[in-house]
């Protein structure tokens, strides 16, 4: 379908008329003209009958190169028969914790040990990169929980927000119940029937005013999939030998089976980023579909024709004088 994205434009096709009627020629005052009884033997009657043929031509070709000149502003575009395009994508809540233990160095990125919240900073940031199309929420936990950026598609802001995020922000132990309970409460506001919350701890749930199974049943009843990720090397992987794991992986577990997700184990940063690859392939979900119509300007069109046209006119008068 053909379409004029500004057709007001058309207003101005009557302009050069009104412009000859509004304006009037210049008159120029000539002086008594030298009378010659055999006028006929000059030759300049071949040169005003070329004139008078060229002029209603020119008048023409003048006349259907503005006409395409205003085609050309008004903007046509051919456009296409509407097209539905379903966005896929997900809704994933990230609650890091940021509790105390989190600063133990048992984890290498390149050539030096950092601390768990470097890691998990370092392989969170190229996960959620790679996710175009879903709607990324951050929390942050420690004695308590904190939503730090709601669902968004800025996924920039998203790294940006959890970069800066510091260990012991949020205090030094680990409210993981309170965690889960703030996931839930901002997923199930969500029109999408799936929602997945991606849990990242060290510990176990020393914090908090809500229960770590109370919270995860909820989340079940919401249809809100817990995948649990315990962080930590083993004691021997640890550059700390006489550190204990207080990790409670019994609870990570049980967490992930009652909400009909998954647990993983990230003993170094190459299984964290096995683990990313795992949760590239959860199921997406279909949102509202959006319409796209496909668009082609032709502007260009009457505007080549248009000054074609003026570009004859004009070598036509030349020649004409």
């Amino acid at each position: 379908m053909l379409v004029f994205e500004w057709s007001w434009l058309f207003l101005l096709i009557p302009l050069p008329i009104l412009l000859r009627l509004l304006i009037k020629p210049v008159t120029q005052v000539r002086e008594q003209a030298l009378q010659v009884p055999f006028l006929r033997d000059f030759n300049d009657a071949p040169a005003t009958s070329r004139a008078n043929n060229f002029s209603w031509l020119i008048m023409l070709l003048s006349m259907i190169a503005w006409l395409a000149l205003v085609t050309a502003v008004a903007r046509p575009v051919m456009v296409g028969e509407s097209i539905s395009l379903p966005v896929k994508g997900r809704n994933i809540m990230l609650a890091i914790d940021l509790s105390g233990s989190m600063r133990e160095q048992d984890y290498r990125v390149g050539n030096q040990w950092v601390d768990r919240l470097t890691a998990t900073k370092f392989v969170a940031s190229e996960f959620i990169e790679r996710r175009k199309g879903d709607r990324i929420g951050l929390i942050l936990f420690g004695d308590q929980a904190y939503l730090q950026a709601p669902l968004t598609f800025d996924r920039e802001t998203i790294k940006k927000l959890l970069n800066e995020s510091a260990l012991g922000l949020a205090g030094q132990k680990t409210a993981i119940g309170d965690a889960i309970g703030l996931g839930v409460k901002r997923l199930r506001d969500q029109d999408d029937n799936e929602h997945v919350l991606i849990l990242l701890t060290d510990g176990e749930n020393t914090a908090g005013n809500v229960g770590v199974y109370e919270a995860a049943e909820v989340a079940s009843q919401q249809n809100i999939k817990i995948y649990t990720v315990g962080i930590g090397a083993d004691s021997s992987q640890s550059l700390d030998f006489f550190q204990r794991s207080s990790l409670d992986e019994g609870t990570l577990k049980k967490i992930a089976e009652m909400t009909k997700g998954k647990y993983f184990r990230a003993r170094d940063t190459l299984e964290f980023q096995r683990i990313y690859e795992e949760l590239d392939r959860l199921e997406p979900i279909v949102r509202e579909q959006e319409e796209w119509r496909p668009r082609i300007d032709l502007f260009y069109l009457p505007l080549a024709i248009s000054l074609l046209l003026f570009g004859i006119a004009i070598v036509l008068r030349n020649r004409s004088l």
